[in-house]
């Protein structure tokens, strides 16, 4: 995953904080996928808050290294990996590069 690549929730899910765990529902033909539900943990949770707006994953990894007193390198490696798991099920989205005018 590229460093620059920013990362966002999909619209196409349903989120709601439970007894301090972070549900997510996917939303598949205006109707909630029951049988696809996700829960997240404290980090997950963060990861998921953080994610109301683009983030890239080195960002992302920077706010859990500092919240959880997790080393730099470890963070970034499971960051990624988690990051990568919500995009192969399609609960994030990466947003497209968009280069401005005069770049």
């Amino acid at each position: 995953m590229p460093d620059h690549e920013k990362i966002v929730r999909s619209q196409s899910v349903v989120a709601r904080e439970v007894a301090g765990e972070t549900l997510i529902v996917p939303i598949r033909g205006k109707v909630g996928d029951l049988a696809s539900i996700y829960s997240f943990n404290g980090t997950g949770s963060l990861i998921w808050k953080l994610l109301q707006a683009p983030r890239t994953v080195e960002e992302l990894a920077n706010a859990v290294g500092a919240e959880f007193e997790i080393e730099a390198t470890v963070a970034e490696r499971d960051v990624a990996g988690f990051v990568n798991e919500l995009k192969a099920v399609g609960l994030v989205q990466v947003l497209a590069d968009v280069a401005l005018a005069g770049d």
